[in-house]
């Protein structure tokens, strides 16, 4: 298990992260949100024993990490954004060199094979690291950072500058190491956090806007549901009629088109509106925001909020 409790970053007048707190459990990914900048990076670092905060808490399978740096990281595996690699060194000269300093001899050999084919290491397994792709350097920071088995992962925009079919292996391989660890991962890129997250905690200038799982953050960003209408006559003073409706009319080519806004899961009776008009209904669809409209609409009503106060 991951924990931050109340984690403050201050460095001289400027505060880098303030006041964050979350608990990821073994199992659960959970993808830390937010534009270059906001913070993100400080928290991995926090939680990683790399930086003291300025105030707050962090563990890593229970342990502090202020109290007892070193038993923590020995738990915890990390990939910074840039992997620490060694250019002249080969992939399997690099891993052996973190294998010692990781692992009790009887282990080594068997940890060694596992991120070796886990990872995709075999066909660079006597390269130079200098000469990998961009690709295979993450892998083997990434080897690097599960050598040891760690119950807890930390990675830092593990899919930054890979291309789409990297990006795709990186995705499969982190998914199938949920299955036994929590896991943070940070990123910019909202696809990522789709395509990865169990849930998210979305920062923005060090302060955490919102937390959850994205149809939760979709409730939270747009309390109303929408639906989109497209009939063969107007129907305006019949939805006008509907009690707890609001609609809008919307341009179309071909008959009339509405959005409409209610809340609740229940949707209006529209067709015994219709029937009761005379009117035909083309087509009906309910809408649905993307995460990229659910991250502006918190970040827009996280920075109302604080101006306000």
């Amino acid at each position: 298990m991951i924990e931050a409790s109340g984690l403050t970053m201050v460095y001289g007048p400027v505060v880098a992260v303030k006041d964050v707190s979350f608990v990821v459990r073994p199992g659960e990914i959970m993808g830390l949100l937010g534009p270059n900048g906001a913070g993100k990076t400080t928290i991995l670092k926090i939680l990683a024993t790399q930086i003291v905060p300025t105030a707050g808490e962090a563990k890593i399978a229970g342990i502090k990490v202020l109290e007892d740096p070193i038993r923590a990281r020995e738990r915890l595996g990390f990939l910074p954004e840039n992997a620490p690699l060694y250019d002249q060194m080969e992939v399997r000269e690099y891993l052996s060199f973190v294998a010692e300093a990781r692992l009790d001899p009887e282990k080594r050999a068997e940890r060694l094979a596992w991120v070796k084919e886990t990872c995709g290491l075999e066909e660079v397994w006597y390269v130079p690291i200098g000469e990998l792709s961009k690709g295979f350097k993450q892998r083997v920071g990434l080897a690097q950072a599960l050598i040891h088995d760690p119950p807890c992962l930390i990675l830092d925009e593990p899919t930054t500058g890979l291309d789409p079919l990297q990006i795709v292996e990186i995705r499969r391989l982190i998914k199938e190491l949920s299955r036994e660890k929590a896991i943070i991962f940070s990123t910019h890129i909202l696809q990522e956090v789709e395509a990865l997250a169990d849930w998210v905690s979305i920062i923005n200038e060090g302060r955490l806007v919102a937390q959850g799982k994205l149809a939760t953050l979709a409730e939270q960003a747009f309390p109303e549901t929408r639906l989109y209408l497209r009939t063969d006559k107007p129907f305006d003073e019949a939805l006008a009629r509907i009690a707890g409706l609001r609609f809008e009319r919307l341009e179309a080519e071909d008959g009339y088109a509405y959005r409409l806004y209610f809340r609740g899961h229940k949707e209006p009776a529209l067709t015994e509106a219709a029937c009761a008009a005379g009117v035909t209904i083309l087509a009906l669809e309910r809408e649905s925001e993307d995460l990229e409209q659910i991250f502006l609409s918190l970040i827009a009503r996280k920075e109302g909020t604080d101006a306000g106060a």
